[in-house]
């Protein structure tokens, strides 16, 4: 996952964080550590995948401080990654390209998964943008303060 730009001298966040995980497999790997994927082979065998992208997207992933390596935890040889606080905080991008897709991708009544409440299996509502005070926000009542040039 070659870094196309130097991420750290942007000034943007979003090409910042694109940078970093705007890669297919990276995304769809965050995807299934979310949904409880811990081992290489298991990434492997749900996203089929090549070893070596898989490899080096881990990789990646564990420098950046989004997954961590640790001893697998039945015991075994194996090593497990795990989302970081860093990589937690991915869900909301996560939800919202589900969202997204869920609106755009798929033909009215066209059977897709659906992400629920773990305690309920109820479906969870719709991601909002909103204000500190909890006001709904659209793109149109917001815009971009650019940091101006030198600073």
């Amino acid at each position: 996952m070659a870094r196309k730009h130097n991420e750290r001298a942007e000034p943007c966040p979003v090409a910042r964080g694109v940078d970093l995980v705007g890669d297919r497999w990276a995304l769809l790997i965050v995807r299934d550590a979310f949904d409880g994927v811990r081992r290489f082979g298991d990434f492997q065998r749900g996203l089929g995948v090549a070893r070596n992208i898989l490899a080096d997207r881990l990789r990646t992933l564990v420098e950046e401080g989004i997954l961590a390596s640790q001893p697998a935890s039945d015991g075994s040889a194996y090593q497990e990654y795990v989302l970081t606080a860093k990589g937690q905080d991915l869900f909301p991008v996560i939800v919202a390209l589900r969202r997204w897709g869920e609106r755009h991708l798929f033909a009215p009544g066209e059977p897709h998964s659906v992400l629920v409440r773990r305690d309920t299996g109820a479906p969870v509502g719709e991601l909002a943008l909103r204000t500190a005070d909890g006001v709904a926000l659209s793109a149109t009542e917001t815009y971009v303060r650019k940091v101006a040039p030198g600073a």
